[in-house]
């Protein structure tokens, strides 16, 4: 046979931006073989795709699947929507390099700041490295169903050099040194870049700050030796929330190399700040600089319990619950000072995630059967029935259910307009997901379908050509993946075909599918019928292959050069 797969009469989006046309695609081994109409049917798989959309595979820059990888290789649900690539160590926050002493240190970290499971993370990961090239080993013999490009953790790393003290100090220069030969010894094993955090939102379980928050002046200095050094790779930011573009620009211009940050969204708090910034980044890229803030098309709500308030952990307000034992909890919720202060922060604090509309804060999941008539009641409508204000009907209901209340807030994206100017500007890169971290709290996976159903057909708002390349060509020129992103013979043979008629993320719905019996919220796709990973189908008749994923898992670790 001439080809493995021949795909006949599809729409080819090629990732490029350049208009759609109709053609056959051709896969031969792990490559593309041939684009173009009528390329016979001498194949020994031919897909008819009369009708559909035949894309590259779609390449998520934004995920925490460091961990997940170790006991899923098919990271769910990121496949099922399309994702060929993932880049993991987002945010500074990874698994590598980890020395034996530091390993619960680190689950503990991870816990807290990104929202996982600790009984998952103690019976999924099998500890089998210590060093950064020894843990991209480890990921190779977990045969991953997807492409993995990696970033090196900022705050392992540091930890790696330092210890506990990382979470406490700045580096001194013999660590400094340690810091800069690792990083290097990272890139040289194939690392795509760094990854590091300076929000102030970013804290350990303790309430201390990140170990990549105490990073002085000088060891970015070093870091940016590094990337010139090798001349390629990429800064990936999550930065203070007051914003450190100048900064970022900085760096840029001085490392030679992209800086990509997290998270660019509208906030009803501040309305014109994003369009600032998107004015701001469309200088820095008329000067050269590789400056791209990441952004999404969905709303970014969180599902959260008193437990786990994330939208309220970086109110000053909550290093008080921080600093207390889990049993003390619900007599400081109770607390009339508490609630004063929380209050006063929660509409005023400079920082703060929520935009403070307790209208936007609804019982999601009630703890008890007493509870069942709440659900889905927002706290202004709850307070007007009991009388009493938002703040308090929230702290009263929680402390009622034993802080066992899922709620659930919308934070930003909230205005459809202002998400278009986010998500329609050629300076933005399409790269919210955060897949893999925030277990309950959100699961923003599906934003690949999300932007092709809702945007581009329902909206119609994106044109096609441009949201499938938001989606592939440009991370993979942001990242430097290679030959990738883009359907053109000898590129690998990464592809997707869906149906443009029913394409959709579906609903939330929460699962216990993790280690240890652990819950996660996930998504299930709409309209992805097919996806090939270098030439292996893992999507099939729009379902996940398990077998693929078991017996014949295609995905590469990739190596940046």
């Amino acid at each position: 046979m001439e080809y493995d797969v021949l795909i006949k009469g599809g729409l080819i989006v090629d990732g490029t931006g350049e208009a759609a046309y109709t053609a056959d695609v051709a896969i031969k081994g792990q490559r593309l073989a041939a684009i173009g109409p009528n390329l016979g049917r001498d194949a020994a798989r031919i897909i008819e795709a009369d009708g559909l959309v035949v894309t590259p595979g779609f390449i998520d820059p934004h995920t925490h699947y460091d961990a997940q990888l170790l006991w899923d290789n098919t990271v769910s649900p990121s496949s099922a929507f399309g994702i060929t690539t993932v880049v993991i160590g987002n945010c500074g926050f990874a698994i590598a390099p980890c020395k034996p002493s530091d390993r619960e240190m680190t689950m503990r970290a991870l816990v807290k700041v990104e929202g996982m499971s600790l009984k998952a993370l103690q019976s999924g990961i099998r500890w089998e490295w210590e060093t950064y090239p020894e843990y991209l080993q480890t990921l190779e013999r977990c045969r991953p169903a997807v492409n993995v490009g990696t970033l090196l953790g900022h705050s392992p790393l540091r930890v790696y050099a330092m210890g506990a003290e990382a979470y406490q100090r700045a580096a001194n220069e013999t660590e400094r040194q340690k810091i800069k030969q690792l990083f290097y010894e990272a890139m040289q094993a194939g690392a795509f870049g760094l990854g590091t955090s300076t929000s102030t939102v970013h804290m350990n379980d303790e309430g201390q700050p990140m170990p990549s928050r105490q990073a002085s002046q000088e060891e970015f200095d070093d870091i940016i030796e590094v990337f010139r050094h090798f001349g390629r790779g990429t800064f990936e930011i999550t930065p203070a929330q007051d914003g450190r573009s100048d900064w970022m620009a900085d760096f840029a211009r001085r490392s030679g190399r992209p800086v990509t940050w997290a998270l660019l969204m509208s906030s009803p708090i501040k309305p014109e700040r994003h369009r600032q910034i998107l004015h701001d980044t469309e200088e820095y890229q008329r000067q050269g600089l590789g400056i791209y803030p990441q952004t999404g098309c969905f709303p970014l709500t969180m599902d959260f319990s008193l437990e786990s308030a994330y939208p309220f952990e970086g109110l000053p307000i909550w290093q008080r619950v921080f600093a207390a034992p889990r049993a003390e909890w619900p007599g400081i919720f109770k607390d009339a000072s508490f609630r004063a202060t929380f209050a006063e922060q929660a509409s005023t604090f400079p920082t703060r995630l929520f935009p403070g509309n307790w209208d936007m804060v609804e019982i999601l999941e009630p703890a008890t059967p007493a509870y069942e008539s709440l659900r889905g009641k927002n706290m202004v409508e709850l307070a007007r029935q009991r009388n009493s204000s938002p703040v308090d009907t929230f702290f009263d209901i929680a402390v009622e259910e034993n802080l066992g209340t899922m709620f659930n807030v919308a934070l930003l994206n909230t205005d459809e307009k202002m998400v278009h100017e986010l998500i329609s500007n050629p300076a933005t890169l399409i790269a919210a997901s955060d897949a893999g971290a925030h277990q309950t709290l959100l699961c923003d996976a599906g934003y690949t379908a999300r932007m092709l159903g809702y945007w581009v057909r329902d909206k119609k708002l994106l044109q096609l050509e441009k949201a499938v390349a938001s989606l592939t060509t440009a991370p993979a020129r942001v990242y430097g993946i290679k030959e990738r992103g883009q359907l053109t013979p000898g590129y690998f043979a990464d592809v997707v075909i869906y149906d443009p008629k029913t394409i959709m993320d579906g609903p939330k719905r929460l699962v216990r599918d993790l280690p240890g019996n652990e819950p996660r919220l996930t998504r299930d796709a709409q309209g992805i019928l097919y996806t090939f990973v270098n030439g292996q189908t893992l999507v099939e008749d729009g379902k996940l292959s398990a077998e693929t994923a078991a017996t014949r898992p295609n995905g590469q670790v990739l190596r940046a050069e």
